[in-house]
């Protein structure tokens, strides 16, 4: 069968049996999450196709596998919207096992909605076009890949299109998030402010999928939950028009993550167009605007790093988090501003860990409210460290880069493929087998070795 031959394929020459062994595994975690036509990024926690999940995980078979990491793409963007809105979830028909589900977003009430696939009512970070351009440039046959992206081009435009049309406010220049889901980063710290600010209505009649896959001290708590319903509800009631939600909803952040991924799209995007043969200047300028607004509006001088900023209290979020860093994947800093934040990389994160872990997690270990098993309060998240290691690749911190890079390598091998890891121990926690961990560990595995290192 098609899926025993992948995982069996023969490696390059270049790798060595350990390197083997875990591209195997790794395989192996991508192909059990295989739903047919699209991958689910861990068995029961996460039974359908998440927006970001799909781009990390296109990137992870453009190393090995071109068709499935267009196929990939091409599932995802089956559940866009007629606005050109890309939904955080696609749900496979037949499983309702998850929460909230698709008679919970109930987004038969936006006019934009399809019927089939359900979806979810949000976004997440726009991660496609970037994971379409890597899966071209990996390619043995690009001009096969040319024709998907002529099929794909006119979808991610309207995608960029949205964000731009309906998530950049006027003045700011930089695209804004109305629920923590849609950052990717659900119960960070970030937000924890903002959400303080809501006071949910009505009387709790829904059950959590989520704590019978996961232990409840890993997850965000029942108040949490509280909070995201109510935006859900919110938005639902407003028949998830956009211009409506934009003036009632009480959370409305310009995240550092979202941006730096949005600015990396565009170009990315631009580069698609040229290759078609098409005009794709308007994407560049919005990468302009938006890098020239997050230096302007993100970065803090005293934390040496970029910071949320809070739309509706009008205020920066200097809450020290892992994804402050991921501007560098962007070129979103000056060479002075780079060489700050690697030092300040150092600093707090490279000197309190030790060698065997030094990656950085997704929230600051001095912070009295650092939890290393916690979802987004603590732990280790490997695609956050992939932009990182991208990022520092892109300043010439060769050095720093490597030894990511060989962190997270020796963490898959040594713990699996989990979701999150505690940045202190490596053990893993949250869903196991997880779809995006294997991905991006088969990217950095095929990082330095060039087209010898492509297995078709």
């Amino acid at each position: 069968m098609r899926e025993t031959r992948e995982v069996a394929h023969h490696m390059p020459p270049s790798f060595d049996a350990a390197r083997r062994d875990l591209a195997r595994r790794a395989r192996e975690v991508l192909e059990s999450n295989w739903l047919g036509h699209a991958t689910r990024p861990a068995a029961g926690l996460y039974p359908h196709q998440w927006s970001w999940d799909a781009g990390f995980i296109a990137i992870g078979y453009a190393r090995y596998d071109t068709a499935r990491a267009l196929a990939e793409l091409r599932s995802l963007f089956r559940g866009q919207w007629s606005d050109g809105m890309l939904p955080h979830i696609v749900f496979t028909d037949g499983d309702d096992s998850y929460f909230p589900g698709p008679s919970y977003w109930g987004t038969e009430r936006s006019p934009y909605a399809p019927p089939r696939p359900r979806t979810s009512g949000i976004i997440q970070p726009p991660i496609h076009a970037t994971a379409a351009l890597r899966t071209y440039r990996h390619a043995a046959d690009r001009d096969a890949v040319l024709s998907v992206l002529e099929e794909l081009m006119p979808r991610l435009a309207a995608w960029h299109g949205y964000l731009h049309r309906e998530r950049v406010r006027p003045g700011i220049g930089l695209v804004e998030i109305w629920h923590p889901w849609e950052s990717g980063m659900d119960n960070s710290p970030l937000w924890d402010e903002a959400l303080g600010r809501i006071v949910p209505a009505g009387v709790r009649s829904w059950v959590r999928a989520d704590l019978e896959h996961a232990h409840p001290d890993e997850r965000p708590t029942d108040d949490d939950y509280l909070r995201y319903l109510h935006l859900v509800d919110l938005f639902r009631d407003l028949s998830y028009d956009p211009c409506r939600i934009r003036s009632a909803t009480p959370f409305a952040v310009a995240d550092v993550l979202m941006n730096t991924l949005w600015i990396e799209a565009n170009r990315d995007l631009a580069t698609i167009a040229e290759l078609l043969g098409a005009d794709g200047s308007r994407f560049g300028d919005w990468a302009d605007e938006a890098a020239a607004a997050m230096n302007e509006l993100l970065w803090d001088d005293t934390l040496e790093v970029f910071v949320d900023f809070d739309l509706v209290a009008d205020a920066p979020i200097c809450t020290r988090v892992g994804a402050a860093f991921a501007p560098l994947f962007a070129g979103v800093p000056d060479e002075g501003r780079a060489a700050r934040m690697v030092r300040r990389l150092h600093a707090e994160v490279g000197e309190r860990l030790t060698a065997t872990t030094w990656m950085v997690p997704s929230f600051d270990p001095a912070e009295p409210g650092f939890l290393p098993t916690n979802y987004w309060r603590g732990p280790v998240w490997v695609n956050v460290n992939w932009v990182l290691y991208q990022g520092l690749c892109r300043y010439g911190y060769h050095t720093e880069a490597a030894s990511l890079r060989a962190s997270l390598l020796d963490l898959a091998d040594r713990s699996g493929f989990f979701e999150h890891y505690d940045p202190v121990t490596g053990d893993g926690h949250g869903a196991d087998r997880f779809a995006w961990t294997a991905a991006l560990v088969l990217d950095l595995l095929f990082e330095t070795t060039g087209d010898e290192a492509r297995t078709a």
